[in-house]
């Protein structure tokens, strides 16, 4: 078990140095790191049966164990103490039961609570925070789309300018808020109450102006994230789905047939932005960073409401693509920007925007205008 113990802190204390974001424990291959979103095992011997099986008991408690054992799944936070330089960091762990061992995926959660320029996101998630004081506001994206990190952000902002009081519920806590204008519970499922159902029960007892809600992953989150931002508070929250008009489907799919019209009236009144997110490689000489996000933003407006009561979500799309001087944007507006920053490259904004054609549509149309600037200049 002491063996155990080092190895596992000295894992987890190398991913500060190599800037890795992930670390997985498998039985069969040496443990293997996540650096700048490639696999990367280290030079060793592959991980034993054994090994794989004991190599996490020490960050366990009793109650964790125990919750593996019953059910073959577990997360939790853990937080590596610094030492020499290193660690000060907090890990998000899920423990996974396959081929009957245990398994182990990693995440890396920087100690310091990060700022939009340190996330390279654009002055409209700033803005959102200081224009909003209650509805709901989503931050959307797949696993490892940065989207933690993003309300991180968002939160940090409130809790240093405005006196709120900001409860979260978590599952696990990932970064640790210290007050600051505001004052703030961070609640962890598992530990501090049973479920999300429990928290979001009795949450609006509990006098909050501002509320995160880790993940909406059923109707009963849904229906009390609606229904806290329709009494008045700020609701920031996350859902799992590749973009914003996903996102409505997603939630809609919580509900049967006959309910759906109700929640569509109620998302138009308190839905105030829908923020997705996708990670893509960057040019780290002019970024400092592996990766940066490309997002889309949907901003609700009475158009906007109007669309979502009346099942138009089909008309979305042209509304954030023509409202780019409302703070909207759409994900190929956003990658070329990202390319005329030279944040990415071409090549890979052509890899991963969702429109490649339309992306080259734009991108020419900025050359042209910049050919025409120049010419007036000359002349």
């Amino acid at each position: 078990m002491i063996r155990g113990a080092l190895n596992i802190k000295k894992l987890l204390g190398a991913m500060a140095r190599l800037d890795a974001s992930d670390l997985h424990i498998k039985v069969g291959i040496p443990p293997t790191y996540r650096i700048g979103g490639a696999l990367r095992p280290i030079d060793g011997e592959p991980v034993t049966e054994d090994e794989a099986d004991h190599l996490l008991d020490p960050l366990l408690s009793e109650l964790q164990r125990k919750k593996f054992e019953e059910t073959g799944d577990l997360d939790f936070a853990w937080h590596l103490e610094a030492t020499d330089g290193t660690g000060g960091d907090r890990f998000r762990i899920n423990l996974l039961r396959s081929g009957n061992h245990t398994h182990a995926a990693i995440r890396r959660v920087k100690a310091e609570i990060p700022s939009y320029a340190d996330l390279h996101l654009p002055e409209v998630y700033s803005q959102i925070v200081h224009r909003e004081r209650d509805g709901l506001v989503l931050i959307v994206g797949v696993t490892g789309s940065g989207k933690s990190s993003t309300l991180a952000a968002m939160l940090d902002e409130v809790n240093a300018t405005r006196g709120e009081n900001i409860i979260t519920i978590e599952d696990p806590v990932e970064y640790r808020f210290t007050p600051k204008q505001s004052i703030i519970s961070q609640r962890e499922i598992g530990i501090d109450v049973i479920d999300f159902h429990e928290a979001l029960r009795h949450v609006v007892r509990q006098d909050p102006d501002v509320i995160f809600i880790g993940e909406m992953r059923d109707q009963e989150t849904v229906l009390s994230a609606i229904q806290a931002a329709e009494t008045g508070h700020l609701v920031f929250a996350t859902l799992h789905t590749a973009d914003t008009m996903g996102a409505f489907g997603r939630m809609l799919e919580f509900f049967p047939q006959d309910e759906r019209a109700f929640v569509r009236n109620s998302l138009s009144a308190t839905l105030k932005a829908i923020c997705a997110q996708r990670l893509i490689p960057a040019n780290d000489e002019v970024t400092g960073s592996k990766v940066v996000p490309a997002v889309e933003v949907l901003l609700t407006s009475p158009m906007v409401r109007e669309l979502i009561r009346e099942e138009r979500d089909a008309d979305l799309p042209s509304v954030v693509a023509s409202s780019r001087e409302d703070g909207m944007i759409s994900f190929t507006q956003h990658f070329a920007e990202l390319v005329d920053k030279e944040w990415i490259t071409m090549s890979t904004a052509k890899e991963y925007a969702p429109n490649r054609d339309m992306l080259e549509s734009i991108l020419k149309g900025v050359e042209v205008k910049a050919a025409s600037l120049i010419g007036r200049l000359k002349g």
